[in-house]
């Protein structure tokens, strides 16, 4: 290949690397409820892109090539912490009221909830495909597991997800009872 067309090929690639940022920290944070820990997996993950971006054989594949990179990252972050917590146990807590919450972010938080209730490799697995869309083969790719593995982890995530969902509309609005009426 023409080093020219190689290093025109290589600085374009550089620029589309950006523009996958904000998705990349979507993904870690709904994997991580924790917004420094999806920055640092993120950052980490375009860093280490930036150094491998000349293994990139196919512009088209930079996509699943930048996940399985971010999911990597993810792991390598868990196997750094020793012992680890299983971050489904962490309480999830919200400062604010129902009141003081629009209608949209009170769906976001019930969204959110249910998913983190998830097991990891569901929660992963669920975000991926329902959320950004890829493929069933893409994730395969980008957690490294088998199709099927992905798709029985999907269908148990949907049904857990519906049950989670559920039991959140099935519960009385926090405070309800409260709510007094000033003349």
């Amino acid at each position: 290949m023409n080093p020219l067309k190689l290093f025109n090929r290589q600085n374009e690639l550089r620029k589309s690397l950006g523009g996958f940022r904000p998705r990349m920290y979507r993904i870690a944070y709904s994997w991580s409820h924790d917004p420094a820990l999806a920055d640092e997996v993120t950052q980490e993950a375009l860093t280490k892109a930036l150094r491998k971006l000349d293994q990139v054989r196919k512009p088209e594949a930079i996509e699943k090539w930048l996940f399985g990179i971010l999911a990597n990252c993810w792991r390598d972050h868990f196997r750094r912490q020793r012992p680890m917590e299983d971050i489904d146990d962490w309480p999830m807590s919200d400062d604010k009221t129902p009141e003081q919450q629009h209608e949209q972010q009170c769906l976001v938080d019930t969204i959110r909830a249910a998913i983190a209730k998830l097991p990891e490799g569901q929660r992963q697995t669920v975000t991926l495909v329902d959320l950004e869309g890829f493929s069933y083969a893409e994730v395969s790719q980008i957690l490294q597991i088998p199709i099927g593995t992905v798709m029985s982890r999907l269908c148990r995530a949907r049904k857990a997800l519906a049950g989670n969902l559920l039991q959140y509309k099935s519960r009385p609005a926090e405070g309800a009872g409260r709510i007094r009426r000033i003349s």
